[in-house]
């Protein structure tokens, strides 16, 4: 019998391949999103929808009742590094007080499974690189902070209720669906690879490289880039888990094992795209770590799944291809 999923922040970039994932796999979803930062039409139009925030108790009670809600993955809040740091409290609002009133919803109305949208930045600058999901977690920016604290909040809520859940530490997410029907559209994006397609493009001049002096092999950042869709299909998997084991819970990397630069994907863009990208150095952001990068091994142990697109080359091309069809979107 096919799950009814409530998808918080489906209107989003990785809500929607979540959405796109969970539909392909046979799932009944329901997405609840405030597009404060989506779009309406990312969500398909035979997917029931609802504006509004997960804080929200009544709605989130009504979604339940009309929609049989059976498990949530929560994708809805803040991610961007830097603008944690400037301005925390929008991030413990939006990323662990909103998720602490959506567990309540949760608790209050009888849901057994919960998947959250966690990240590596959980893990700060460790000492010791790949990172498997034992490394101390020592973050240090407050958007770490904010999704360690649910993390920990989540694992409390499991010990006291018959809730399980599954905690999903992204490294860097890139790329689009290589079927063209979601991709990475918010306007002033900070991913680089998204960046660095639209300098293919032509939608920017340069593209900034924050920081040359990284205790890595070429002074810029090192990072694990996961395609998007192999992470959705991650979301799906750990559901299964989480439905056929109802007393499991897990955390979990979601990453390749792999890092590439800062200037190595910007290499990669150049290769793909058949341009030269305007490299301008720039200083470093503040709470960014040197390298983060997943062992990748826990999760090919506990989920049946195994990536697709695991390949920086390919992840380029999809998103490229993804930029190409949103600069002749009117509505974006």
């Amino acid at each position: 019998m096919p799950a009814n999923v409530l998808v918080t922040g489906g209107a989003g970039y990785i809500g929607s391949h979540a959405v796109l994932a969970l539909r392909d796999a046979g799932q009944v979803v329901t997405v609840i999103d405030d597009l404060s930062t989506g779009f309406r039409w990312a969500v398909p139009e035979d997917v029931a929808f609802y504006q509004g925030n997960v804080s929200d108790g009544v709605l989130i009670d009504s979604i339940v009742a009309a929609r049989g809600i059976d498990a949530v993955m929560h994708f809805a809040g803040s991610i961007i590094v830097p603008e944690s740091v400037t301005d925390p409290l929008k991030y413990y609002r939006n990323n662990t007080a909103a998720t602490r009133d959506l567990l309540e919803s949760v608790v209050r109305n009888g849901i057994r499974h919960f998947i959250f949208s966690s990240t590596a930045a959980v893990y700060g600058s460790p000492e010791r690189v790949p990172v498997d999901e034992s490394t101390p977690r020592l973050p240090i920016n407050p958007y770490g902070t904010s999704k360690l604290m649910t993390e920990l909040m989540l694992a409390d809520v499991a010990a006291a209720h018959p809730l399980n859940y599954a905690a999903l530490r992204y490294f860097n997410v890139a790329g689009a669906d290589p079927q063209g029907r979601a991709g990475q559209s918010t306007a002033g994006a900070t991913h680089l690879i998204k960046i660095a397609v639209e300098a293919a493009l032509g939608k920017r001049a340069s593209v900034a490289v924050y920081g040359t002096d990284y205790a890595t092999p070429d002074g810029t950042g090192v990072r694990d880039y996961i395609h998007v869709s192999d992470l959705a299909a991650a979301h799906v998997a750990a559901l299964d888990r989480l439905m056929a084991d109802p007393d499991t819970s897990l955390t979990l990397n979601c990453g390749y094992g792999r890092g590439f630069s800062v200037l190595e994907v910007l290499d990669a863009v150049d290769r793909v795209a058949g341009v030269k990208l305007d490299r301008v150095v720039s200083p470093r952001r503040g709470g960014d770590s040197d390298a983060l990068v997943a062992t990748g091994e826990l999760i090919l142990q506990q989920l049946d799944w195994v990536p697709r697109y695991a390949d920086l080359d390919t992840i380029v091309g999809h998103a490229l291809a993804w930029e190409r069809g949103l600069a002749q979107r009117s509505n974006v």
